[in-house]
């Protein structure tokens, strides 16, 4: 048995939407590295091609889709991956965060905001997935990146944790339902990562990731290769076994150790 070659993506296409920056140009270059063929998909050209070049720079082939996924759809993305590879493998709904750049409690939120949240953190993973699902004929996976947020309550970010909450329950509906052809259907869920989106959702200086990374209990904050890792795994036939699952990548960050550390400074 040869463990380290059921990593390995050779004649596998993936897509991996929200790919310009951050995490999802983390995961699509780390999908790269061990052999994947990528769709690289976000909103600026710029970022798009540069996600590409690191792509092919690794030997890895790339096209490029530029678009807001929300008004070119996830279809023509899917037929975008078929044409150019011949095969779609792996559908990473990695689109999200949100275009609100002010915290609010739930009750001062517009209806409109709300809406908005949903629309791009839940429905176009939604669309992502059918969009997959219905161009894999011989099974695959379809990963969707959720977020701490999602699993548990989150004030003044609300309508995004409401979402992420969503799609993982989504997640496990749609590993039961597409079993039987054979694609599997996992969540990944970041804890602090200080990317653009991020910077977007909660303005953090120097001062404040000190102290966000003292309240993880590996001591640090994430980097977008640590979500990416997670991915890869979950796209390998090294997890051929599980579906319906969630990984939180967060360095042993839940609300229940912030909870603790708060507890241990406050014994100090």
């Amino acid at each position: 048995m040869n463990t380290l070659k059921k990593f390995q993506l050779e004649n596998k296409a993936a897509v991996v939407t929200g790919s310009g920056q951050g995490i999802g140009r983390g995961i699509a270059v780390a999908l790269a590295d061990v052999g994947a063929s990528l769709v690289i998909n976000a909103r600026r050209e710029k970022d798009v091609k540069e996600t590409a070049q690191m792509v092919r720079d690794l030997g890895s082939k790339a096209i490029e889709v530029v678009g807001d996924i929300r008004e070119i759809g996830s279809e023509s993305i899917g037929d975008a991956c078929i044409e150019a590879f011949g095969t779609l493998d792996i559908w990473v709904n990695n689109v999200g965060g949100t275009d609100e750049k002010r915290n609010r409690t739930l009750l001062d939120t517009p209806d409109e905001i709300f809406s908005s949240q949903l629309d791009l953190n839940l429905t176009t993973a939604f669309q992502g997935a059918k969009a997959a699902a219905n161009r894999m004929p011989q099974g695959g996976c379809i990963i969707n990146i959720s977020s701490g947020a999602g699993m548990r309550g989150s004030a003044f970010t609300g309508p995004y944790a409401a979402a992420k909450a969503g799609m993982l329950n989504m997640t496990e509906t749609l590993a039961l339902e597409l079993a039987e052809k054979n694609i599997r259907v996992n969540a990944v869920s970041p804890g602090p990562v200080i990317t653009e989106a991020y910077q977007e959702m909660v303005d953090v200086n120097e001062e404040k990731a000190r102290e966000i990374a003292a309240s993880i209990p590996l001591g640090r904050l994430g980097t977008p290769e640590d979500i990416a890792t997670a991915v890869v795994f979950l796209s390998s036939d090294a997890s051929s076994w599980i579906t319906g699952q969630n990984i939180l990548v967060s360095g042993g960050r839940t609300h229940r150790t912030v909870q603790y550390q708060d507890e241990k400074s406050t014994d100090n």
